[in-house]
């Protein structure tokens, strides 16, 4: 769509500054007397539409003109003046037919603004002013269409500088919707996640629960084991959903049966982590905890540039003291190491 909209507009302007350019050139042609020099006159209109042409058509794949093209412009600029003013006699030269060049070079400092050389398209108008006030006078040459060429190329730097601004600013718009809608679509994954994770959890849970409720508590010892694992199974997928695979579940369930103590904490330590690297990072974690025989195991996911998960195992279950000694610390870090 924008795509077609830049063309549709690239295509407009150029018919009609081509459109322009064959008229000033037609202008020079109707003379209603005859030049001293016709070879000069003819010269500048050859000239003339030579490099206005270039100036329009050329380079067609960007839209900011070459600089040797921007330059080119600027000396012609300066030599059409000069040419069309020697080719008459001093009593023609405020003629429509000789004044010509006075639109023609404006229509030319406006298509260089529009093809981005605002230093050059400057350039042409000011010396567009200084020739023709040293030919025809500055208050003539404003009344013979000085005047004109100036709004011209003022108005083309204000719509360059709003269409410049309003393309900026759709580019911006369309990344923020694109930004937002990558959040929004990754929320949505998140939540459908949480959602099977919790079902699951509570496909675990229920029966316990169900069995819980229908004794009014009275378990046995094998049930109440099983109650405090499908508890500990719930909040590990409600607070590590992340960490976990079948073998990190089995690890923790198999730590649990034997009496440890086991607390998962997923602070977003794998944002950012490409899939590949999480499977790795989770069956790492199953090996740590399937050889770790602490009494009490933290595994903390954090955000952190180099590390992924720790793991810590402290000796005792709950004690101060027992606390105080640490049988496993092992970090699993965001990147594989390198061979």
């Amino acid at each position: 769509m924008e795509r077609t909209v830049n063309r549709t507009v690239r295509s407009t302007a150029t018919s009609l500054a081509v459109g322009f350019a064959l008229y000033f050139a037609a202008r020079g042609v109707a003379w209603t007397a005859d030049p001293s020099a016709p070879v000069f006159m003819v010269l500048a209109i050859a000239l003339y539409l030579v490099v206005v042409n270039l100036a329009i058509l050329g380079s067609p794949d960007t839209v900011r003109l070459p600089l040797w093209a921007a330059v080119l412009a600027v000396v012609v600029s300066v030599i059409i003046p000069i040419a069309v003013t020697f080719a008459l006699p001093e009593p023609s030269r405020t003629a429509p037919f000789a004044t010509w060049y006075i639109g023609g070079v404006g229509l030319l400092s406006v298509i260089l603004v529009v093809r981005r050389r605002f230093l050059t398209g400057w350039l042409i108008l000011l010396l567009l002013v200084a020739t023709s006030s040293m030919f025809l006078g500055f208050f003539t040459s404003l009344r013979l269409g000085l005047v004109g060429s100036i709004m011209w190329v003022v108005v083309a730097n204000l719509l360059v500088w709003f269409w410049d601004r309003a393309v900026r600013d759709t580019e911006r718009l369309a990344e923020i919707q694109q930004a937002v809608s990558a959040w929004h679509a990754t929320q949505l994954v998140r939540q459908r996640e949480r959602r099977v994770r919790t079902q699951f959890a509570l496909a675990v849970a229920g029966p316990v629960l169900s069995r819980a409720v229908a004794t009014r508590g009275s378990l046995t010892e094998e049930e109440r084991l099983d109650a405090r694992l499908a508890e500990g199974r719930l909040r590990d997928e409600l607070r590590g959903a992340d960490l976990l695979n079948d073998a990190v579940r089995d690890a923790i369930e198999a730590a649990r049966r034997r009496g440890a103590v086991v607390t998962v904490f997923d602070e977003g330590g794998l944002e950012g982590v490409d899939e590949a690297r999480r499977i790795e990072i989770r069956d790492e974690l199953a090996g740590v905890l399937a050889e770790a025989h602490a009494g009490r195991l933290i595994i903390r996911s954090a955000k952190d540039d180099r590390t992924a998960v720790t793991v810590v195992g402290r000796v005792g279950s709950g004690s101060s003291r027992d606390d105080d000694s640490v049988d496993v610390w092992h970090e699993i870090p965001r990147s594989a190491a390198r061979g």
